[in-house]
């Protein structure tokens, strides 16, 4: 008889805790919260462009004053456009990311609580991650006449899923992450830590932004996709009525894939505290 993982998960986390009864301190849940932004075609490859809200929540389990393992939820988004790099492309975008990862922390001092040991310290960690990602652009479509947010991969901007682009499929949106940064962790308390990072994710993607390589023709896109699917794969004409891009000429830069970050403020909160009044005392 196969158990279902939902049933499997809850019994290994129920054995773990009762063998680690004495080691709850180690054990902690936290919330984060802070901006998310990205490097692509659409910001100059710079990951300095506009942050957008994030946040998220972590078990992290303490190995000692040194390592610690933690397992991680986030969820937010990146935007940009309208840069200098292609004469009047006019592109745009936002793109909602939710993210699960696993990764490794090191403290590069002993961090505790006692004469040898540091109440903060740096860290670096990293790890393995996947993410879902969903690029959306806004657009008055002249039939409809209020600007709405669409669903760029369907649209097939430049040109995926068409019979004259066999080359260009469609993109998964679902992808593997690797995370990795710095932050800095404060013991407020014994059972209470502050956290401040800024985490790098390293992808294999080039469409988080719905822009990697050549204007397709929008003859093609309009037949198999629609007006609006043509509109949102060449924007000029709304720099310049009348203007449209060549069909061939460089839309995005397909040799670099898109990049994402995370910097976040988060507290945590040992399992010693929350669950600690749920241990039975003993009798006088």
């Amino acid at each position: 008889m196969k158990l279902s993982p939902i049933i499997v998960l809850p019994l290994l986390l129920g054995v773990a805790l009762c063998q680690a009864q004495v080691s709850l301190n180690n054990m902690e849940l936290g919330l984060c919260a802070g901006g998310m932004n990205y490097m692509g075609d659409l910001n100059n490859q710079s990951l300095l462009g506009k942050p957008s809200p994030a946040w998220g929540a972590f078990y992290r389990q303490k190995f000692g004053d040194r390592w610690a393992l933690s397992l991680s939820a986030a969820y937010g988004h990146v935007e940009g456009g309208n840069p200098d790099v292609i004469e009047k492309r006019n592109l745009s975008f936002r793109s909602y990311i939710a993210e699960a990862a696993i990764r490794m922390e090191f403290n590069f001092f002993p961090l505790g609580k006692g004469d040898m040991h540091f109440r903060w310290s740096p860290y670096v960690f990293g790890g393995l991650g996947a993410f879902a990602f969903n690029p959306q652009a806004r657009y008055t479509d002249p039939a409809v006449g209020s600007p709405l947010w669409y669903d760029l991969r369907p649209l097939g901007t430049e040109g995926q899923g068409t019979p004259d682009y066999p080359e260009r499929e469609m993109y998964e949106t679902f992808q593997i992450a690797l995370p990795f940064g710095v932050g800095i962790k404060w013991h407020i308390s014994r059972t209470v830590t502050l956290a401040a990072e800024y985490g790098f994710r390293k992808t294999w993607t080039d469409y988080l932004d719905d822009v990697s390589t050549t204007y397709a023709d929008p003859d093609i896109i309009e037949r198999y996709r629609g007006t609006v699917a043509a509109a949102l794969a060449d924007r000029s004409g709304e720099v310049e009525a009348g203007f449209r891009n060549a069909t061939g000429i460089k839309r995005g830069d397909d040799s670099l894939n898109d990049w994402y970050a995370f910097f976040n403020l988060s507290l945590s909160v040992s399992f010693d505290t929350l669950f600690g009044w749920m241990r039975k005392k003993k009798c006088n």
